[in-house]
């Protein structure tokens, strides 16, 4: 579709005829007033006018942060900007997976998993294509409201997965994993910390086992060498030195 300096055009109903995500225009699963201050932008109209898929990657790479909108007048981060022109690409899904895939930059990965959530339609897909990135742990500053806070790429795909409402948007509706898996949809997932945790179990066991072994052999020390409070008892029968000092 033609690419303008704003986005009024393809928000207008009775021209558009570009791609339609769950039958209906990409663009609206921004709400409106967020849609509003998008268009609105300095970001917007300086940075994403005439961007495709390509030229759209160099942008991403200058992502310094994530987040939705911030500030007492909500206005849009670069991140949020850039995930509505990707809206109104929508590109092919081998682009997004480049995107994705590389490892060097995180931001642009983060784009690309937002984008995977709220424009791919099937939920097994979803599932199965963000879930690898459950693992990667690298640190992602993101822009809120009120300030600034800290997070992980793990952290922000998850919540994606579980969460009904991130960086100032609502989120397609999601079913849940364990219902896709009743379905026969979804594998059942494997922990990358399967290993792990079998480890911390069996070490937990072995743990009680020594405390059980500690405690018959204190036992034993104090019946041998203590009264019944654990107090020690001198050889002749008599109170310890201790204890006859008094309190």
């Amino acid at each position: 579709m033609a690419h303008h300096a704003d986005a009024k055009r393809a928000l207008d109903e009775r021209g558009y005829t570009g791609s339609l995500i769950r039958g209906d225009n990409p663009l609206k699963l921004f709400e409106k007033p967020v849609r509003d201050r998008i268009i609105e932008s300095y970001y917007w109209k300086e940075q994403c006018f005439g961007l495709n898929a390509a030229t759209l990657l160099d942008r991403a790479l200058e992502l310094t942060f994530i987040g939705g909108t911030y500030g007492v007048a909500q206005r849009p981060t670069p991140f949020l900007c850039l995930a509505f022109k990707l809206l109104q690409l929508t590109p092919d899904k081998e682009i997004i997976l480049f995107y994705l895939r590389q490892e060097e930059f995180k931001y642009l990965r983060a784009l690309a998993a937002f984008y995977v959530r709220l424009a791919w339609e099937k939920d097994a897909e979803v599932y199965e294509t963000l879930e690898p990135y459950l693992a990667d742990a690298r640190k992602l500053k993101r822009r809120t409201r009120e300030g600034w806070t800290l997070t992980h790429v793990d952290e922000f795909v998850d919540d994606l997965l579980v969460k009904s409402r991130v960086c100032a948007t609502t989120l397609p509706k999601l079913n849940p994993r364990l219902f896709l898996e009743d379905e026969d949809k979804l594998e059942p997932r494997v922990s990358a910390l399967g290993e792990e945790l079998e480890y911390m179990d069996g070490s937990d066991g072995e743990s009680d086992g020594e405390v059980e072994e500690l405690e018959a052999m204190a036992g034993e020390h104090v019946s041998a060498n203590g009264n019944g409070n654990g107090h020690l008892v001198s050889d002749d029968g008599g109170e310890s030195d201790e204890e006859m000092d008094g309190d």
